[in-house]
């Protein structure tokens, strides 16, 4: 039953945990006044880092949510050029990350790591649709077992100041799999490989890892109109 209450915390977060717990001890023991919005602070840092179990469906082809958050958009869209795609779009789903949201970033489908870039830009809030284009963000390319290509881009926010990825080129990568995360705030774009279309819509609350984002075995080549929040 302890297991159920007990969530793990990512290893990236125990510096900044430690560091507002120091804080707040500092401020128990000599500012009194400071106690108590250090404490709270200290809470919500262990709730950021958090990082639940997740169960993921275990179909070859299935795309699932490489992070929890709400879809802002949905649509076409070209690939990040660093990534060598081409100019041709695919369909790309936006989830906004709050800072009340898990952060940790899982792999969406089954793959071969082919080229992790990384890209230097602005900080717009990730809430901003713009922020996928002009965004410092981390971009990964994913070659599917048919030969087909996806991609799954992590992008700093407003307040996002660090971007964690885990992955090397030649790696293999099983959907669900955590790859690496983002703070404090942020987007992750998924792109969908030509004739995969998405079975979510802007509005709908992802979970990473278990969310079915788009489906292989049923690709349609039609397209579908882009559709924003």
């Amino acid at each position: 039953m302890l297991a159920d209450f007990l969530i793990p915390i990512h290893r990236e977060g125990w510096r900044f945990i430690g560091i507002f717990a120091g804080a707040t001890l500092v401020a128990a023991l000599f500012i009194g006044p400071l106690f108590w919005p250090l404490f709270l602070l200290s809470l919500w840092c262990v709730y950021f880092f958090r990082d639940p179990p997740r169960l993921t469906p275990q179909r070859e082809g299935l795309f699932v949510a490489p992070a929890d958050g709400l879809v802002r958009e949905v649509g076409p869209a070209v690939p990040p050029p660093e990534l060598g795609l081409g100019s041709a779009p695919l369909m790309r789903v936006s989830t906004f990350l709050s800072v009340f949201d898990v952060h940790i970033n899982r792999i969406p489908v089954d793959a071969a790591v082919e080229v992790v870039a990384y890209h230097p830009g602005k900080f717009l809030s990730a809430a901003d649709n713009k922020a996928s284009d002009e965004n410092e963000r981390m971009a990964v390319s994913l070659r599917l077992p048919d030969g087909r290509t996806a991609a799954v881009v992590q992008i700093a926010g407003l307040v996002a100041r660090r971007i964690v990825c885990q992955l090397k080129p030649g790696q293999r990568v099983r959907a669900g799999e955590r790859y690496g995360l983002i703070r404090f705030g942020s987007r992750t774009d998924l792109y969908l490989p030509d004739g995969v279309q998405p079975l979510v819509y802007p509005g709908q609350r992802m979970i990473g890892g278990e969310t079915v984002i788009g489906d292989a075995a049923t690709a349609d080549a039609a397209p579908r109109p882009a559709v924003e929040l």
